[in-house]
C-alpha cells in the first residue's frame, strides 16, 4: 500500500484508490494472504490490530500528504465487524463507509466475518483508537452512509460486490448529485469475466454520467484463486484508462486526467432530475480541498479507449500462470514436480509452466528487479540471470514419465518430447516394482493375487488393479518432489502438481489419491474443451510440435495390459459419460443448475426443431449407463446424466410427445424413489432403444408395435 501512494505522489495524483480490504496484506499477513483472503484470520483480534498499525503508518507518511486516499481495512463499531472503506487527506481521517452489500456466493463468504451496513443515508460517530487519535488529533469521525463534498465535486464510494448488485449505491448517489465513484474490488479471475466487469463500469456511467475508478486485488492469495487487476477509469460510459489483466508487478497505478465539466453536460443533457426528488440525501461530510486548480485547465484530458479483451487460451496462459509464480515464491520451496503422462491433460499443466517461464523472463528483461530478486531466491543463485523460458524451465521445473508394464512406447515418446521442447528436467521412471511389492503384501496376507479382467480376474480384481497403479504414482511424485533436488545437491524442495480439469471434478471421473491428487492443481477450473483450445494456441505460439500428436492420441489412462504392444483402453470406452458430452453435463450442473429432469426437458425442447429425428442424440458406448456415471459422481458431485434426445419431423411429433410425458413420470418417480435410480437408467435405456426401433420402422414404412409396460414402467 505504501508504494501505491508512493506511486501516486510521484505522478503528481488528487485521489487513490486502493482494492478492498489492502491493509492487512500491508501487516503481519504480507507474507500469506492479499488482505481479503486472510479468511478467518478477520476473527483474530490481531489482524484489526495490524490494520490499524498500518492505516497510522499511512497517515504519517510524507508521501500520503495533499491527496485523497482510499483505502479498506475491517473495523469493528459496536463490536461488530465491517468491511469498510477510510478516507483520509492530510494526516485526518475524512469518513469510513462500511460495506453495504456483501458477497455471499460462489467462493465468497464474506457474511462469515463481516456485517452488512443495511441503514441507507445513516451516519454515526466512530470512536477512533488512541493510536489514530494521537496522529489525526480527533476523536470521533462520520460512520456509515456517505459521501464527501469537496470544493469542486462530490466523491461516492462502492465496495466490490455493490457494482453487481440490481440496486447498486451509485444510482442514488448519482441522482443525489455525486460525480465521482471509487470502487474498490476483490474480484477473482475466471475465463471470460473481464467483460462483465468492463460492461458493469460503463453501464454504471452511461445511464446518468459520472466517473468511474475501479480498483482490483491483484495475485494470488495463498489459496485457490488469483485476482487479475483490471482497473481502470471510465466516464460517460468510456473507458479512459486500462491497466493490465496479468501481470507479475505487485502494484500498477492507472492514472487519469478528466474534466468534470463533461459529466455535467452529460448529465444535462438527459434532463431528469425528478427521478431523484424523493430520494433522502445523501449526508455530506466536507473537505476543504479541491481536485483541480487553475494550472490544470490547459492539462490534456484522457480519450475514450478501446479495451483489449484476451481469448480464453490467452486467459488459461496468463492466469494460472501468474498464480503459479505468486504461490511458488510464498512458499518458500524450490520449483515444481509434474507427472507427465503425455496425455492433454497433464500437457496442458506442463504448457502452463512453460508460460509463466515465458512471464518470467519478458519481466526480468524490462528491468522488474522484484521478480528478478525472487527468481533467484527460488533456484537459490544470487548471480543467476533468465535468458531464455527453456533454461529456466530446466531449473525449476521436474518432469516425469511414470511407466509401467501397461504403458505404451507412444505415450512415454510424446512425454519426453514435449519435455525436451519446453526445457524442463524430465525423469523416466518404472513403477512395476513398486506394484508388485504391494501386490506382494496383500497375497502374503490373503493367499490370493488379484487378475485382470484380461486375464481371467473379476471386474473388482482389475479395478484394484488400477487404483494400486495410480495411488503408487502419488506416492512416488511427493517422494521425488521431496529428494530430486537433495540429489543433485540443490536445497529445497518442489511442489506437486495435479492435473485434473474441472469436467473430471464435477462428474467423479478420476482415481482418488492418484496424480489428480497434488499439492495444486492449476488447470482444476478448466474444461476439456478449453484446455484443447489451449495446447492448439500453445503449439502455434510457442512451435511446440510434440502438441500436436498429444491432441491427436486417444485419451487413456494405460492401466490394463496392452494388446500386442497397443492400447486397448482408452478414455471414451471406460467414462460413464462419453468424453465428448463432459462439458455439457458440468456446465448444466454447476452454471445452470439443472437436474436429470429439468435437463432432459431442456434438451428436447431446445432441439425438437434443430435437428433431425434420424441424426438421434450423441450414444454412450455400450454398457454405459447413467446409473453407471452415479457410481461415480459421489466422489464430488451428485450430477445425474442423460443421452439428449431431439426430434424435428411433423410425422413424428407423437412421439416427442410420449417422451415429454415420460420424463415427467420419470422425475416424479425420482423424486420419491431415488434409491432406484438403477432400475430407473435401464428403463431410460429402453426409451432410447424404443426411440430408435420407431425411427428405422418409419424409415421403412412399416407398422410399429412396442410394449408399452417397457415404455412406461418408472418404478
Amino acid at each position: 500500500m505504501m508504494s501505491l501512494v508512493v506511486w501516486c505522489e510521484v505522478l503528481n495524483l488528487m485521489i487513490c484508490v486502493g482494492p478492498t480490504s489492502q491493509l492487512p496484506s500491508s501487516s503481519l499477513w504480507s507474507s500469506f494472504d492479499s488482505g481479503y483472503g486472510c479468511a478467518d484470520h478477520f476473527y483474530e483480534s490481531d489482524t484489526l490490530l495490524h490494520s490499524l498499525q498500518v492505516l497510522k503508518a499511512l497517515l504519517e507518511a510524507p508521501a500520503a500528504q495533499d491527496i485523497i486516499c482510499d483505502v479498506g481495512m475491517p473495523i469493528m463499531h459496536h463490536n461488530v465487524r465491517y468491511n469498510c472503506r477510510v478516507l483520509f487527506l492530510n494526516r485526518k481521517i475524512l469518513l469510513i463507509r462500511p460495506k453495504m452489500l456483501m458477497a455471499n456466493s460462489g467462493i465468497y463468504r464474506e457474511m462469515r466475518w463481516f456485517t452488512a451496513w443495511d441503514r441507507l443515508r445513516h451516519v454515526e460517530e466512530y470512536f477512533l483508537p488512541r493510536m489514530i487519535q494521537e496522529v489525526t488529533g480527533q476523536d470521533t469521525v462520520p460512520f456509515g452512509d456517505c459521501v464527501l463534498s469537496t470544493k469542486d465535486t462530490c466523491i461516492g464510494t462502492e465496495i466490490c460486490a455493490e457494482l453487481w448488485s440490481p440496486n447498486s449505491p451509485h444510482i442514488q448517489m448519482g441522482l443525489d448529485g455525486v460525480e465521482i465513484f471509487t470502487n474498490s474490488s476483490a474480484s477473482h479471475h475466471e475465463l471470460r469475466k473481464a467483460d462483465q466487469r468492463v460492461t458493469l463500469v460503463r453501464s454504471a456511467t452511461t445511464k446518468s454520467g459520472g466517473i468511474y475508478l475501479y480498483a482490483n486485488q491483484r495475485g494470488c492469495d495463498g489459496d485457490r484463486v488469483y485476482y487479475d487487476g483490471c482497473a481502470m477509469v471510465a466516464i460517460n460510459g468510456d473507458v479512459v484508462a486500462q491497466g493490465e489483466q496479468f501481470s507479475l508487478n505487485d502494484v500498477e497505478v492507472i492514472p487519469a486526467t478528466l474534466d468534470l465539466e463533461d459529466v455535467r453536460t452529460y448529465r444535462g443533457e438527459l434532463c431528469q432530475p425528478q427521478m431523484g426528488r424523493e430520494l433522502r440525501p445523501c449526508f455530506r461530510v466536507k473537505v476543504d480541498f479541491s481536485l483541480s486548480g487553475s494550472a490544470d485547465l490547459y492539462l490534456p484530458t484522457h480519450q475514450p479507449v478501446q479495451w483489449h479483451f484476451h481469448t480464453p487460451e490467452e486467459e488459461i496462459s496468463l492466469g494460472p500462470a501468474c498464480w503459479l509464480w505468486d504461490y511458488l515464491r510464498r512458499s518458500g520451496q524450490a520449483g515444481f514436480l509434474l507427472p507427465l503422462s503425455g496425455g492433454v491433460d497433464s500437457s496442458s499443466t506442463a504448457c502452463i509452466i512453460y508460460c509463466m517461464c515465458v512471464l518470467l523472463c519478458q519481466a526480468v528483461r524490462k528491468g522488474n528487479s522484484q521478480v528478478l530478486e525472487d527468481v533467484r531466491r527460488v533456484v537459490g543463485d544470487e548471480s543467476y540471470t533468465p535468458q531464455h523460458p527453456e533454461e529456466l524451465c530446466g531449473r525449476i521445473f521436474t518432469t516425469c514419465y511414470m511407466a509401467s508394464e501397461n504403458s505404451s512406447e507412444g505415450t512415454c515418446s510424446r512425454a519426453r518430447e514435449l519435455a525436451s521442447q519446453i526445457g524442463s528436467t524430465h525423469l523416466n521412471i518404472n513403477i512395476d516394482l513398486a506394484v508388485k511389492g504391494i501386490l506382494g503384501i496383500f497375497s502374503a496376507v490373503t493367499g490370493r493375487w488379484p487378475q485382470f479382467t484380461a486375464k481371467g480376474g473379476s471386474i473388482r480384481e482389475n479395478l484394484a488393479l488400477q487404483n494400486v497403479q495410480a495411488r503408487l504414482r502419488m506416492v512416488l511424485a511427493y517422494l521425488f518432489a521431496q529428494l530430486s533436488l537433495w540429489t543433485r545437491g540443490k536445497p529445497g524442495g518442489l511442489l506437486v502438481l495435479g492435473s485434473a480439469n474441472v469436467d473430471e471434478s464435477l462428474t467423479g471421473y478420476f482415481t482418488k489419491y492418484d496424480c489428480s491428487s497434488a499439492d495444486i492443481n492449476p488447470i482444476g477450473g478448466v474444461s476439456k474443451t478449453d484446455l484443447k483450445s489451449f495446447l492448439l494456441y500453445c503449439a502455434e505460439k510457442f512451435q511446440l510440435t510434440a502438441l500436436t500428436g498429444i491432441l491427436a492420441a486417444p485419451p487413456t489412462a494405460e492401466l490394463e495390459p496392452l494388446t500386442d504392444g497397443q492400447v486397448t483402453q482408452t478414455d471414451e470406452a471406460l467414462c460413464p459419460v462419453c468424453a465428448r458430452r463432459f462439458c455439457i453435463f458440468s456446465g448444466n450442473w454447476k452454471l445452470l443448475k439443472m437436474d436429470l429432469v429439468s435437463w432432459s426437458l431442456n434438451a428436447i425442447v431446445n432441439n425438437f426443431s434443430t435437428m433431425r429425428m434420424g441424426e438421434g442424440a450423441p450414444r454412450c458406448p455400450s454398457g454405459t449407463e447413467p446409473a453407471g456415471y452415479i457410481m461415480d459422481s459421489w466422489k464430488q458431485w451428485n450430477l445425474i446424466s442423460l443421452s439428449q434426445l431431439s426430434v424435428e419431423d411433423s410425422e413424428d411429433v407423437w412421439i416427442f410427445v410420449v417422451l415429454v410425458s415420460g420424463f415427467l413420470l420419470f422425475g416424479l418417480s425420482s423424486y420419491l424413489a431415488y434409491w432406484k435410480i438403477n432400475e430407473l437408467s435401464r428403463n431410460i435405456g429402453s426409451i432410447l432403444e424404443l426411440r430408435d426401433g420407431m425411427h428405422h420402422a418409419v424409415n421403412a414404412q412399416t407398422h410399429v408395435t412396442f410394449d408399452e409396460s417397457k415404455a412406461w414402467n418408472f418404478g
